[in-house]
């Protein structure tokens, strides 16, 4: 690893620290030339697949996107931060799982909306209504529906 500050390649690990809920590792170097330190973030590259829009264009996963559609969804509803990643992880594991180079925006969606559904009627509802689009008031409702009826 190059410090940053002067370039030299010889560096030492100081300190190791496993963070965000492990998925990634924190580590404190310290240049053996300058003396300075730095930290490092280790985390493991995942391959995920590419997204196929309704139009038929095609973009990067980014599971930013996920998560703040979310949390919009869930603004001023009793859900707690840790609770919201762990929906945002639940969906990101759905898409990796299917193993494939490209998944529909529609999947996509969809494995958002189960996790929205399980967290809770209101944000599913909210985040269903502008995701399909609803035409009318019947839509609505068979949202509604769908939000009470399966509750786990």
């Amino acid at each position: 690893m190059y410090c940053p500050y002067c370039a030299n390649d010889d560096t030492r690990v100081v300190d190791s620290r496993v963070v965000e809920d492990g998925a990634a590792v924190r580590r404190r170097r310290e240049c053996e030339k300058c003396g300075k330190r730095f930290s490092t973030y280790e985390r493991a590259e995942l391959k995920l697949p590419l997204v196929v829009k309704k139009d038929g264009t095609r973009q990067a996963f980014d599971v930013g996107k996920i998560h703040a559609g979310m949390q919009k969804a869930l603004e001023k509803r009793p859900v707690s931060a840790d609770q919201l990643e762990k929906g945002v992880n639940a969906v990101l594991r759905a898409v990796q799982e299917q193993g494939e180079s490209e998944i529909a925006a529609e999947s996509v969606g969809a494995y958002v909306m189960e996790q929205l559904r399980r967290l809770d009627g209101v944000a599913y509802v909210r985040f269903a209504s502008v995701y399909r689009e609803f035409k009318d008031v019947d839509d609505f409702l068979a949202a509604v529906k769908t939000a009470v009826g399966k509750k786990e």
